[in-house]
């Protein structure tokens, strides 16, 4: 029999991945660190509560309703505040400071719709936890079972789209260089909005999924950025790929080492958790700043081999 910390690794670190890489995506398109992205996955772990309490719905019927409004509110920021204002020739550094204060304008929105549904509908709306919605597949969670295949299921997909459609192309050309891009026809501008709806949707699909398996509150998606950050970073903000992989390696290093540590130093360490990708962070902005993706290792390998 598995270990339920083995399955409780997994899981979160599936989910974990799916949102690196939609953030990820946004990162490499337009620079920005968007740090309204956690706020958007929250939104859609309020889409499962609405769909399994007021609407009785299953709720991987309403994953797509997820995906749209999440995708419509990265829209929204990038169309309405990001755009005309890097038009304006606001700094990155400024553009970040912008997706800041607009993680608190959605906050504020997660927090009313929380406080209607507990005051209408007498939900409990603040920290609620939907594993008895889930269903069941071979006598597993489905969450479980979904999770790791969702996330296998977007960077395949996106491979397949970004390398054998058009509009892929054209996305790719704008990330290595917008100017040319636009020179020879992309419209750049169109690629970025389609860019952002998309990285919004993935964090929409985690988020649906997210209070199947964990606890969730209205700030849950800001708790989770350090580790998104974390994901990147490990993996290389220039690699969906590497956003895959750093998400899985940064989700289970931060399950299984919070677990391994409490067995030796004692249950009260579990509070310090959100030290573990903190750490992935620093260490990896020290030694490799590019990610495990931008680390040559075929040179690596060939100077080991010679000094061997």
């Amino acid at each position: 029999m598995v270990e339920p910390i083995v399955i409780d690794g997994i899981v979160y670190a599936a989910l974990l991945a799916c949102m690196t890489i939609g953030f990820t995506l946004i990162l490499m398109s337009t620079k920005i660190w968007n740090f309204a992205y956690g706020s958007m996955a929250t939104a859609g772990a309020y889409i499962s509560l609405t769909a399994a309490e007021v609407w009785k719905l299953p709720i991987y019927s309403q994953i797509l309703t997820a995906f749209v409004l999440s995708g419509l509110i990265s829209f929204a920021l990038y169309r309405f505040l990001v755009r005309p204002l890097s038009q304006r020739g606001i700094s990155l550094d400024g553009l970040f400071v912008l997706t800041f204060a607009f993680n608190f304008v959605l906050l504020g929105f997660l927090n009313i719709y929380a406080d209607y549904l507990t005051n209408v509908f007498k939900l409990r709306a603040r920290l609620f936890f939907l594993r008895g919605a889930d269903i069941q597949i071979f006598g597993t969670p489905g969450v479980v079972i979904i999770s790791p295949l969702l996330a296998v299921s977007i960077i395949i997909i996106l491979h397949l789209f970004l390398t054998r459609t058009k509009f892929g192309t054209a996305m790719r050309a704008t990330i290595e260089n917008p100017p040319l891009a636009g020179s020879v026809g992309v419209n750049v501008n169109l690629v970025y909005s389609i860019t952002w709806f998309l990285a919004g949707g993935l964090a929409g699909l985690a988020g649906a999924l997210l209070p199947l398996w964990i606890l969730c509150y209205p700030n849950i998606g800001d708790v989770i950025m350090l580790s998104v950050f974390a994901a990147s970073i490990l993996g290389g903000v220039h690699s969906i790929y590497g956003a895959l992989l750093g998400g899985f390696i940064a989700g289970l290093a931060e399950v299984w080492g919070t677990s391994a540590l409490a067995g030796v130093l004692g249950s009260a360490v579990i509070q310090y958790r959100p030290l573990i990708p903190l750490i992935i962070v620093v260490v990896f902005f020290l030694t490799a700043p590019e990610g495990i993706t931008g680390i040559e290792w075929r040179g690596k390998l060939t100077k080991r081999i010679r000094k061997v």
